[in-house]
């Protein structure tokens, strides 16, 4: 690895949702306060960081959890930002207007201005993971968030799974790939296929790092919420695919990782995949299916 003129310290927050979401977002803070104090410099909140996670089931009365933006979730971002002098992101129920809803990430810099706008573009339908009854699908395109200590994209779960995401979000400059998450088994899945969801869900983030030449990181929900056991393992690659750390199963966590971003160009430079790549020839990607 290169020597570093540009290092930064990242931290990603692992913990349960159980309280209430003043509870939760309070609990959130004091997180962020013990990265600060440890010597991060940004620090990632899991997907839907105030409550727990909602989408369980086709539940009217959970659109209350919405909040707008600026809220109480968001204003707590920003302070604690501006207080411990961090980069800040996480994603919020976001309450746009009556009827409409998305589940979005924020980037607050160290002066707590708002730096990033970013609405969860994928929204997935399955058993327990209802999102599609809550959430619209984001309009923003794939934005980074220029802040003091590296330029950052920060996509939201699902958004993990899609190479094409992950290669547009370092088209615009992104350094650091960020996905807050909640993912976890389901009590009849875990003994069967628990292991290799694990291990398809970390193997599509490194790929992402390996193909884009960043460092790539999950902030994950960990414990049991009603019918999913979210299995943390919070985990953070660089742009070799080297793992850099990976959270426990079962606990919750502060992952603490160095990034070192000069090594981004120094790997970019012997393996150039953006620099071979055929921009003439995948036009029909934009498509969905193309007929034999």
């Amino acid at each position: 690895m290169s020597k570093s003129n540009r290092t930064v310290h990242l931290a990603l927050v692992q913990m349960t949702t159980p309280g209430s979401i003043a509870a939760n977002i309070e609990k959130a803070v004091e997180m962020v306060r013990q990265a600060a104090k440890a010597g991060a410099d940004i620090v990632c909140l899991q997907e839907l960081f105030n409550a727990p996670y909602p989408c369980q089931s086709e539940d009217h009365d959970r659109f209350a959890w919405a909040e707008t933006i600026p809220g109480p979730s968001s204003d707590a971002m920003s302070k604690v930002a501006k207080q411990c002098s961090v980069v800040v992101t996480g994603s919020v129920f976001e309450r746009r207007a009556h009827g409409l809803y998305h589940n979005t990430a924020l980037v607050f810099d160290t002066d707590g201005k708002q730096v990033g706008f970013y609405r969860k573009m994928h929204i997935p339908d399955d058993p327990h993971y209802y999102e599609k009854f809550y959430f619209t699908p984001g309009d923003t395109g794939f934005t980074v968030a220029k802040t003091k200590h590296a330029v950052i994209g920060v996509g939201v779960c699902w958004d993990q799974w899609y190479p094409e995401a992950a290669r547009l979000f370092a088209l615009r400059g992104a350094e650091i790939l960020l996905y807050p998450t909640a993912i976890g088994w389901l009590a009849q899945d875990k003994p069967t296929v628990g292991k290799s969801q694990h291990e398809a869900w970390e193997t599509m983030m490194r790929s992402h790092a390996i193909a884009n030449g960043l460092y790539v990181a999950a902030a994950n929900r960990v414990g049991v919420e009603e019918n999913i056991e979210f299995w943390g393992g919070s985990f953070a690659y660089d742009p070799a695919g080297n793992l850099l750390h990976r959270a426990s199963h079962d606990s919750e966590e502060l992952v603490m990782v160095r990034c070192d971003l000069d090594f981004i160009n120094t790997q970019r430079t012997y393996w150039p995949f953006l620099r071979d790549r055929r921009i003439d020839a995948y036009g029909d990607l934009t498509k969905r299916w193309l007929d034999s």
